[in-house]
């Protein structure tokens, strides 16, 4: 492996193994959110700029090491911005953060895997290349795919980074903006289950099959024709 390749191994292991050694998740839990919400926003108010930059970058790095805390993230967002602005912040970062993820993965394991189960995956990067827009749109949408394992997943593939960001932008707005918008009313929410109900999820799986339905009917007619 090349030194630069160590280097980032390195970096990357140290920070996720700092992050569980200092325990910081304790302070990405409900409980902590809406303790200490009045002094965040406190904070917000009279330094706003740096308030959302160093959000922004918390939930960036988050995602790009594909640590737990999204979701209180996102209610984070929502608490201190405001449901839309909170969504734009957190839909701006948590994009980033899976570029960064997605792109650390092709530069480090891309090449390994194509060399040794290439041949067996011609076929799925080649209808990747076709129509990953449309399958991604539909990982993001429904919300039972976990959100770091697309972003790790996509990065072994041939997927168009373009593709990939377009997709992910577009594809987390809903989920983001449930979460946001629940934030936005902290003092209702008293778990993270009761967020998202079977409706919302069921609107969602809704709306990752009219995203798939271009690719299933291209298929469909290619195979027909």
């Amino acid at each position: 492996m090349a030194p630069k390749k160590i280097f980032l191994l390195i970096v990357t292991a140290t920070m996720v193994g700092l992050f569980f050694w200092l325990d910081l998740g304790r302070f990405l839990t409900l409980a902590a959110l809406k303790a200490n919400r009045q002094a965040l926003y406190d904070y917000y108010a009279a330094h706003k700029i740096l308030t959302v930059t160093a959000f922004m970058a918390i939930y960036i790095v988050q995602t790009a090491l594909s640590l737990p805390g999204a979701a209180i993230l996102s209610l984070a967002a929502g608490a201190l911005f405001g449901a839309v602005m909170g969504t734009v912040y957190a839909n701006i970062a948590a994009t980033s953060g899976a570029v960064l993820a997605f792109l650390v993965t092709r530069y480090f394991l891309r090449d390994a895997v194509l060399a040794r189960f290439g041949r067996h995956l011609e076929n799925i990067n080649r209808e990747l290349q076709a129509r990953g827009f449309n399958y991604l749109l539909f990982l993001r949408l429904v919300p039972v795919f976990p959100f770091f394992l697309i972003n790790l997943a996509a990065g072994l593939t041939r997927l168009p980074l373009r593709t990939f960001v377009l997709g992910t932008m577009i594809g987390i707005i809903p989920g983001g903006f449930v979460y946001c918008n629940a934030g936005a009313s902290l003092a209702t929410v008293t778990s993270l289950h009761g967020i998202v109900s079977p409706r919302v999820l069921g609107s969602f799986a809704l709306l990752g099959l009219f995203a798939l339905l271009p690719a299933l009917y291209s298929k469909f007619k290619g195979r027909t024709g």
